[in-house]
């Protein structure tokens, strides 16, 4: 497992490195000249000069990555050229909010799709398989802004029964947290649920047909014993794959959308509103910290696989 471990990090530090290289020469590639885009209104050729002295611009693009590359790895992701605020600092103030909107729209998810997907392998064919098929494709088919105003319509401007929009943090006021973040997580979540359906669905299916599965049948075993200790263990490893990739989406601002509709404050709005105002650099913090969540939440799921499956083996 050590050695494992040691050769993932290598390799998790080299698919960075390059995710920086993209990220930088990305930003680099836009059309326009940035320090006109910093400047503002002022476009004096004495103020675009000390622009570009300050942002390292008037130096080769690889200068420009490596001065930027150094600061990235000492924890500076550079300063917001619109509110002049720290954008590391700024992140890890709404990461909060967006790690529990990910945690519960993928609790959401898993006790959606997860059961729903369940009974649809077991009963294939039956109305309920039929039923968990459209819900997943209506799932999949909403968009999630149109979803999150049709919920604020209902729940909050005609039944009243919960918050349109805001955070309140959960140390503050548990209960009134849950009910400012339940739209959002559902909203969130459904998009999940309804893959985690389709997954689990085929994975079970597949699995039910395997040989293992009859002679474990045929040993005496109840049917409860089959599906939870063969059947859906086996059938958990796409399914975890899903979820630590849904996981780092939303951390990596896949919720946007979802964060903008319900004014949440987290990455998401963070990297709606940067890339908005042409904000560069916190821009370029949010991918890095997206492809940070991946590569790590990507090596958990790895190690969760051998968890659940004997037969896998990290060496």
């Amino acid at each position: 497992m050590r050695g494992y471990l040691v050769r993932r990090a290598g390799a998790s530090l080299i698919v960075l490195i390059v995710a920086s290289m993209l990220v930088f020469a990305g930003v680099r590639a836009l059309p326009g000249d940035p320090a006109l885009a910093l400047a503002g209104e002022d476009h004096s050729q004495r103020a675009l000069t000390a622009i570009r002295a300050k942002y390292d611009l008037d130096k080769p693009v690889p200068v420009q990555y490596l001065n930027w590359l150094g600061h990235v790895v000492r924890g500076d992701f550079g300063t917001s050229t619109r509110t002049g605020l720290s954008v590391g600092s700024t992140i890890v103030d709404r990461l909060p909010v967006t790690l529990e909107l990910a945690f519960l729209s993928l609790l959401v998810a898993i006790l959606i799709g997860l059961s729903l997907g369940v009974v649809a392998a077991v009963r294939r064919g039956s109305v309920a398989d039929y039923v968990g098929s459209t819900a997943a494709l209506v799932g999949l088919s909403v968009p999630h802004f149109w979803l999150g105003l049709m919920l604020i319509l209902v729940f909050a401007i005609a039944l009243g029964l919960l918050p349109a929009s805001g955070f309140v943090p959960f140390v503050a006021d548990p209960v009134d947290n849950l009910r400012h973040m339940l739209l959002p997580a559902i909203v969130l979540g459904t998009g999940f649920a309804a893959v985690i359906f389709r997954q689990t669905r085929a994975a079970m299916l597949e699995s039910l047909s395997t040989d293992y599965v009859r002679t474990a049948r045929a040993k005496g075993l109840s049917e409860r014993q089959v599906m939870v200790r063969h059947v859906l263990r086996n059938s958990l490893i796409p399914i975890v794959t899903l979820w630590g990739l849904d996981f780092a989406a939303v951390l990596g601002g896949g919720a946007i959308l979802t964060e903008k509709v319900f004014d949440l404050q987290g990455v998401g709005q963070y990297a709606a509103d940067s890339i908005g105002q042409l904000d560069i650099p916190p821009v370029m913090a949010i991918v890095m910290f997206g492809a940070f969540f991946v590569v790590l939440l990507n090596t958990i799921v790895d190690i969760l696989y051998a968890a659940l499956d004997p037969r896998i083996r990290l060496t």
